[in-house]
């Protein structure tokens, strides 16, 4: 039997999200359901769920600032949506399951079934860490962003990131002091996350900060000389793409 607490300001919300979990999801059991964040937040200690259905936009708290207020996250988030674009880029780089409004019974079922075949809570506790400490970073208008490494979460500076290197299922981020930070996620997962600061992919090996690019050299695709004298190839299919933003 699994345990869940739902949390949205919507009590039509809430009640058909608990009558499509007796009915899809026998082995759910409702501990409880909020129509505020604030209130979830005092009985917390009280209810230990093995997970939440969280709405994103609510009143007073929203869903992020519910999960800020909580020291520690011991049960797993299903975030429920009905527009949150920038949500929706989060998500899918930390990996954290979301339900769009209205919700359907296929994704229901799928959302669930991920945290009932769940061995250890570990990895997705991470990414929701990851998603926070980032979200922190934003509140407080700082250039860091939270990366995973095999360690931990490290916090860098996005101005002194120079360029990223494709490793297999990591990446290789190279410093302005020359450090190297290997991170636990694709070239692609760190394209997203720093897609509004301006990076542009100009190889499928290759993620540059456009700001550190100290020159193009023209060629079939040609290549870059960045800030610290490394030489990278750019491929023909992103030639024109690095042009557009540099221009």
């Amino acid at each position: 039997m699994l345990t869940a607490i739902l949390i949205d300001d919507e009590k039509g919300c809430l009640d058909t999200l608990e009558i499509e979990l007796q009915t899809y999801c026998a082995d759910v059991k409702v501990l409880a359901k909020f129509q505020s964040a604030e209130k979830a937040l005092e009985m917390l200690d009280t209810i230990r769920p093995d997970m939440i259905f969280l709405d994103i936009s609510m009143p007073q708290m929203n869903g992020f600032d519910f999960l800020l207020k909580i020291p520690k996250i011991n049960f797993e988030v299903i975030f429920c949506t009905a527009y949150d674009a920038y949500a929706l880029t989060a998500f899918e780089f930390c990996a954290i399951d979301y339900l769009l409004k209205p919700i359907s019974k296929e994704k229901l079922i799928r959302a669930v079934d991920k945290v009932r075949q769940k061995q250890s809570k570990q990895v997705d506790i991470q990414n929701l860490e990851l998603l926070l400490a980032n979200m922190r970073g934003g509140i407080h208008h700082k250039p860091n962003v939270a990366v995973p490494t095999p360690e931990g979460l490290e916090f860098i500076s996005i101005n002194d990131i120079i360029y990223a290197e494709a490793d297999g299922n990591y990446s290789r981020i190279m410093m302005a002091n020359k450090e190297k930070v290997l991170i636990s996620r694709t070239l692609k997962d760190l394209e997203t996350l720093l897609s509004n600061h301006p990076f542009v992919r100009i190889h499928q090996s290759y993620l540059v900060n456009l700001t550190h690019i100290k020159k193009y050299i023209k060629g079939e695709g040609g290549y870059v000389v960045m800030n610290n004298g490394t030489s990278l190839q750019v491929s023909r299919a992103n030639r024109m793409k690095l042009m557009d933003l540099v221009r």
